[in-house]
């Protein structure tokens, strides 16, 4: 038989079962669909050796936003910089570096543990209702795809897809535009953190600038140990000296170098423990809080707050005194907390 006999027989098979297919979905009844959609669909995974997973954009709600769809997102950057023809670019709030994603219908290949699996984003596309505000407007809810061997699913559903969501949200901190925090009262006020200080330009021993250097760079390294012993992950520095000496390019030089966020926290404008324990808790992660005058801030604690009373309004204005006094000697209080 010749070639082109065979592929006009093939056109006239394929013909034929689009035929079929059309009459059968035209005429045959709903329930008898589903029926067969459900065992067709059964009977073809005992012949297809792969698993696939969708993460959706939203989850339930339309409004309710997914994370693991933007870790994956952020996952799949540098993958789709590299592999992808067509990529999505956005710029980052307040900042000028680019974040690249692949493009809808594109697919990327990873490789995990020396497992191959596919990435594939999508989006689903439907009509809002005629009753809604925008009739005849389209909804669109994004999607990305993961499809790898059955043989793998132990590998696949736990380290691996542990290892994408952490490594996702660690992209989206490194890629965020840090701020400077400062609390007014109970309630945090922000600007952008724009410090150019760095260790590099840092006057300080060499010696002492690489073992700080080292010690933060380990500390931000050593979740697993500290959640292995079952403390919490943080760390305190006290910084003291006369003003002007660096303390604050010294917390600038840290931040940069951590790439965190700093909340430099005033305690003299929190009336009590609620109030601070608050500001603790609205503390986001990776940042480092700076209390400066730390030894100023005495009026805090219960006991100090019971002498206070009993000695009456003097004890505030002795206080405030003790304050000024200090601040007009030589050195000057800053204590710093890196937590997560």
């Amino acid at each position: 038989m010749k070639p082109l006999d065979m592929f006009t027989q093939l056109g006239s098979v394929i013909a034929s079962v689009m035929f079929a297919w059309a009459m059968f979905k035209q005429y045959c009844p709903y329930q008898l669909q589903n029926y067969f959609d459900k065992y067709s669909k059964r009977a073809f995974t005992f012949v297809y050796p792969f698993i696939q997973i969708t993460f959706n954009e939203f989850t339930g709600d339309r409004f309710m936003r997914s994370e693991a769809y933007y870790a994956i997102e952020n996952y799949l950057s540098s993958s789709s910089s590299k592999q992808a023809k067509r990529l999505k670019a956005d710029v980052v709030k307040n900042s000028q570096s680019l974040v690249l994603s692949m493009d809808d219908y594109e697919e990327v290949v990873d490789e995990f543990q020396g497992v191959k699996l596919r990435w594939a984003s999508g989006k689903h596309i439907s009509k809002t209702p005629s009753y809604s505000f925008y009739p005849g407007a389209t909804d669109e809810r994004k999607y990305y795809k993961l499809t790898f061997h059955k043989r793998h699913r132990t590998l696949i559903l736990g380290p691996y897809l542990t290892h994408v969501l952490k490594e996702g949200n660690a992209i989206k901190l490194r890629n965020r535009q840090r701020k400077l925090y400062t609390n007014s009262g109970s309630y945090w006020r922000h600007v952008v953190f724009e410090h150019p200080a760095s260790f590099e330009t840092l006057a300080m021993e060499a010696e002492k600038k690489k073992e700080i250097m080292d010690d933060l760079i380990t500390f931000s390294k050593a979740e697993d140990f500290y959640a292995r012993i079952g403390r919490a992950w943080k760390r305190g520095y006290l910084l003291y000296g006369p003003p002007g000496t660096g303390k604050s390019t010294m917390i600038a030089a840290m931040a940069n170098l951590l790439n965190y966020d700093i909340f430099d926290l005033e305690l003299t404008s929190v009336r009590d423990n609620t109030e601070l324990r608050k500001l603790l808790i609205e503390t986001s992660t990776r940042s480092i809080i700076v209390i400066e005058d730390i030894d100023c801030s005495l009026d805090l604690t219960g006991q100090r707050k019971k002498k206070k009373e009993e000695q009456g309004g003097g004890t505030r204005r002795i206080q405030s005194s003790n304050c000024r006094r200090k601040k007009q000697r030589a050195n000057r209080v800053r204590s710093l907390f890196l937590g997560f």
